[in-house]
């Protein structure tokens, strides 16, 4: 058996383990430089499973198919709300000015409210000059929904934060995100939301 073969299914035995599986054989013997790469193939792997282990769990009981009503107070105390249907996807993202990842993540989906529509929720994050001030702070153009006493996160089954809903034009929701995502991460999704066909089921990841 060659090395290559011999990692591909100590790699599958990592998640599927049965009675009737063969073992691989002897373990050949590997130069030091390929056994650590291998070794860093094994934990990137795994690490891999427990990050969406973790997405999927915190990700339990959030909104799903059409999206709630969502409709508030922006920060300059006009109205605000989701409107569907719309001529393209539609991000709500879950935030809050105390939350440390989602000050890592603001630029990210500032970026992507430059491209495609945005509604961020701002939970239990204080006044509206508070919250204003932590956007001006930090250079950051978005439109906000105040949620003093989280009502709007409870109603989307937002459990931390942050989390963020990709909506398709019709206000299905095609994906949920929880925790950090990064730039690529936030528009492939928004991308994919906007080609989904209206009443096409979600899509995982």
């Amino acid at each position: 058996m060659n090395i290559a073969n011999y990692a591909l299914s100590s790699a599958l035995r990592v998640f599927v383990t049965s009675p009737d599986t063969p073992a691989p054989g002897p373990v050949p013997s590997l130069p030091r430089k390929r056994r650590r790469w291998r070794r860093w193939a094994y934990e990137g792997i795994f690490a891999l499973a427990v990050f969406t282990g973790i997405q999927a769990y915190m990700a339990r009981g959030a909104a799903g198919g059409m999206a709630p009503a969502l409709a508030g107070l922006d920060l300059a105390q006009q109205p605000l709300s989701l409107k569907v249907p719309s001529s393209g996807p539609t991000v709500v993202h879950f935030w809050a000015t105390w939350c440390g990842i989602c000050g890592a993540m603001d630029d990210n989906v500032a970026a992507l409210a430059e491209n495609y529509n945005v509604i961020s929720v701002a939970l239990s994050s204080g006044t509206a000059a508070e919250i204003d001030a932590h956007l001006r702070g930090r250079e950051l153009v978005l439109p906000v929904l105040q949620d003093a006493d989280g009502a709007l996160s409870r109603s989307w089954g937002v459990r931390g934060v942050p989390t963020t809903f990709f909506l398709d034009a019709s206000g299905r929701i095609q994906n949920v995100t929880v925790g950090y995502s990064t730039r690529l991460g936030l528009h492939a999704r928004a991308w994919r939301a906007g080609r989904a066909t209206p009443g096409q089921a979600a899509r995982a990841g």
